[in-house]
C-alpha cells in the first residue's frame, strides 16, 4: 500500500510537466504553396522532434498581415513566412520581434543575402529566387537588360506588368542598364512608354509567356526562375541570360511575431527550416531554392532552381523601404506612360 502511495504521489508530481509538454503548439503563417510537401518534409519531421504540435494557417499576404494587425495585443501567430518587403512593413507596424540569431545553430550557413535581408536583424531568408531574361539563343544575344529594347528585339519582347511581382524588379535592372535608376523607377517606365506599341504584351501571368515562345510570338521575357521549367520543355533553344548588370529576383523571409509566448519554440522550428537537410528536401522537390550554402543538389534540381554562390552574389533585390514607399508612384507613372 504504501509503495503504491509513493507510486500515486511521483506520478502526480511527474503529470504537470508531461501534460505541459503535451500541449506545446507552435502557430505559423505561411504562403498556401506545396502545403502537402511541407507537411512531409517540415511540419511532420519537427512535431516528431520536438514533441509539440504544430498549427498551420495559410493565406495570402494581405489577409495574414491584416490577422498579425488585429491580434497584435493578443498573438495567435507565433512565426510567419513572407516576403521581405511585408517583413519590412510587419516591422514598422510593430507587429514582429528582433530574430535572436545566435539560438540558429544554422544561420552561418545561410549566403549573406539571406542572413539579414532587411539590415534590420528582424528576418532571415530560407528562399530566394532569380529575375532574369529567358531568351531565344538563336534570334537574339543578350549582354544587357537594355537589349531588350534593341530595334531589332523590341518587337518580339513581352515585359511583366508593373503590378506583378517582376514587373518591379525588371524595371530596376532595366534602369541601372539604361544609367536612370533612381527609386521611382520613372526612366524605365518613360522607356517602355516609348515603345509600348511595339512591345508584344504586357503581361500578367507568367504562365501564358510558355505558349508564346511555343508560337514564335516572342523571343524574350524577363521571368522568375521558378517559372524557368516551363520553357526547357520546349523544343527550342532557350536561354537563361545573365546580363552585366546581373540578376534582380525575390526573396521570402521568417518573422517572429512580437509578444509571442511561444519564441523559443519558434527560434527551434526556424532553425529546423533553415537546415542543410529540410533545404536540400524542399529544394530537390523543386518547392524552394536553397538559402543554406551547403545544399548539394542534383544536376535537375539546380537547373531549375536559383542555385549557387554566384547566383546569390549577382542577385540585385530591390530595397525592400524603396517597394514599401513607392509602390504607389511606380502604378501612377506606369498609368501614365504605359498605360495597361
Amino acid at each position: 500500500m504504501k509503495n503504491a502511495v509513493i507510486a500515486a504521489v511521483a506520478l502526480s508530481a511527474l503529470s504537470p510537466l508531461a501534460v505541459s509538454a503535451a500541449e506545446r503548439t507552435l502557430t505559423i503563417s505561411v504562403y498556401a504553396f506545396a502545403q502537402d510537401d511541407f507537411k512531409t518534409l517540415v511540419y511532420d519531421p519537427f512535431e516528431a522532434k520536438c514533441g509539440c504540435k504544430l498549427v498551420v494557417e495559410t493565406g495570402n499576404s494581405v489577409e495574414r498581415l491584416a490577422k498579425m494587425e488585429a491580434n497584435k495585443a493578443n498573438p495567435v501567430v507565433d512565426l510567419a513566412a513572407v516576403s521581405m518587403a511585408d517583413a519590412l512593413a510587419a516591422s514598422r507596424a510593430g507587429l514582429i520581434d528582433k530574430v535572436d540569431t545566435a539560438k540558429l545553430s544554422n544561420f552561418a550557413k545561410l549566403y549573406d543575402i539571406a542572413k539579414d535581408p532587411n539590415r534590420d536583424g528582424m528576418s532571415v531568408g530560407y528562399t530566394f529566387y532569380a529575375t532574369s531574361i529567358a531568351y531565344r539563343s538563336d534570334k537574339m544575344k543578350i549582354d544587357s537588360w537594355a537589349d531588350l529594347l534593341k530595334p531589332d528585339y523590341v518587337g518580339h519582347v513581352a515585359f511583366p506588368n508593373v503590378t506583378t511581382n517582376q514587373g518591379p524588379p525588371a524595371l530596376y535592372m532595366l534602369g541601372q542598364a539604361l544609367g536612370r535608376d533612381t527609386p521611382d523607377l520613372k526612366g524605365p517606365i518613360e522607356a517602355l512608354g516609348e515603345k509600348k506599341d511595339e512591345i508584344v504584351t504586357f503581361y500578367e501571368k507568367s504562365s501564358q509567356l510558355v505558349q508564346l515562345m511555343q508560337q514564335e510570338e516572342i523571343w524574350a521575357a524577363p521571368i522568375g526562375r521558378f517559372s524557368w521549367a516551363g520553357f526547357t520543355k520546349l523544343d527550342l533553344p532557350i536561354a537563361w541570360a545573365t546580363p552585366k548588370e546581373g540578376q534582380t529576383g525575390g526573396m521570402n523571409v521568417l518573422v517572429l511575431t512580437k509578444g509571442s509566448k511561444n519564441q523559443d519554440l519558434a527560434l527551434q522550428f526556424m532553425d529546423f527550416w533553415l537546415s542543410t537537410d529540410t533545404q536540400t528536401k524542399l529544394a530537390e522537390k523543386l518547392i524552394d531554392s536553397p538559402a543554406n550554402s551547403e545544399v548539394k543538389l542534383s544536376e535537375a534540381a539546380a537547373g531549375n532552381l536559383t542555385y549557387g554562390e554566384a547566383t546569390a552574389k549577382s542577385l540585385k533585390l530591390i530595397p525592400s523601404a524603396v517597394a514599401l514607399d513607392n509602390r504607389a508612384g511606380w502604378l501612377k507613372a506606369w498609368n501614365e506612360k504605359v498605360g495597361q
